[in-house]
């Protein structure tokens, strides 16, 4: 259901690009905008691993550091039919983990110091297939997919500002009655539909790996902890907000209290653990064993 919904909202997303293009600056000024946008996301994408990296301070775990989150990184990705990832660590006390990379054969996870000494070893398990999931189920891909066209949307209503600064497109088809206040709309309020729609379809891709992280670890309830710990250690230690790499993290990396969670590119923790409860729950009393992957 998540997968058809993230289907939709990238269709949403493109229709709302084609009808701003077409409001603001006909076929061509669309095309423009968005090759180049395509173009700059192509580049991000390609050289996504190692910008997050460089940005987060993530540095590459010595052979003999993090014996335990390494052996559980092999087992998972050995057991979920998957490359190898590259174990990063970034020394924080904030307790989180992301994924990054292109795909499964160009891959990395990174660890905070602050998870791996708070979590058990189950719970680090859930939390590390949560993390193989979203390289599995190429998230990397989707979120640029989202990001190209979204990135054309605000290039166009920057066009509109620009267009109505100097009186609009002369003869064109906004000299109509009405053709100022479309394009002052369109300004205000296409980039905000557009960063609404991109912030669903990141929660979207959450609960799928929230999900399948469950399915190949086969312990919903040590994910559901281990979302608990780190909500909880998250709100002791947050940092900087950063829209660059918030939306890689298990749990968005400030306070809840803070007025940017209206703005988070997570769902709430409670309700991602309310489901994993539930698919524990399910298993049980069906007598079968959780799945082991689902996309």
């Amino acid at each position: 259901m998540n997968a058809v919904k993230t289907f939709l909202l990238l269709g949403a997303l493109t229709a709302l690009f084609v009808l701003v293009g077409q409001q603001l600056a006909g076929n061509d000024g669309m095309i423009i905008a968005l090759t180049f946008a395509a173009v700059m996301n192509f580049f991000s994408w390609w050289f996504s691993d190692k910008l997050v990296l460089a940005i987060t301070g993530a540095r590459p775990a010595a052979d003999g550091d993090l014996a335990n989150v390494r052996r559980i990184l092999s087992e998972l990705a050995r057991a979920g039919g998957m490359p190898l990832p590259k174990l990063y660590v970034m020394e924080t006390p904030m307790p989180n983990a992301f994924a990054t990379g292109r795909n499964p054969a160009n891959s990395a996870v990174a660890v905070t110091r602050g998870l791996v000494s708070l979590l058990s070893d189950d719970e680090l398990k859930g939390v590390i297939a949560h993390e193989l999931a979203h390289i599995r189920n190429r998230d990397t891909l989707i979120s640029t997919v989202a990001a190209t066209v979204a990135g054309a949307i605000f290039m166009l209503a920057r066009m509109s500002q620009w267009a109505m600064m100097f009186g609009g497109r002369g003869g064109g088809r906004n000299t109509r009655r009405g053709g100022g206040v479309e394009m002052l709309m369109v300004a205000l309020f296409a980039p905000l539909a557009a960063m609404i729609i991109q912030m669903a379809i990141s929660r979207s891709r959450e609960y799928i790996a929230d999900r399948s992280g469950a399915a190949l670890s086969g312990n919903p309830l040590a994910l559901a902890s281990a979302l608990r710990k780190i909500s909880m250690g998250v709100a002791r230690n947050p940092v900087e907000p950063s829209p660059v790499t918030n939306h890689l993290y298990i749990v968005h990396p400030f306070s809840g209290k803070s007025a940017l969670a209206l703005f988070s590119t997570h769902p709430n923790v409670e309700e991602r653990i309310k489901r994993l409860e539930a698919m524990a729950e399910l298993s049980e009393r069906t007598k079968y064993a959780v799945p082991r992957i689902i996309r």
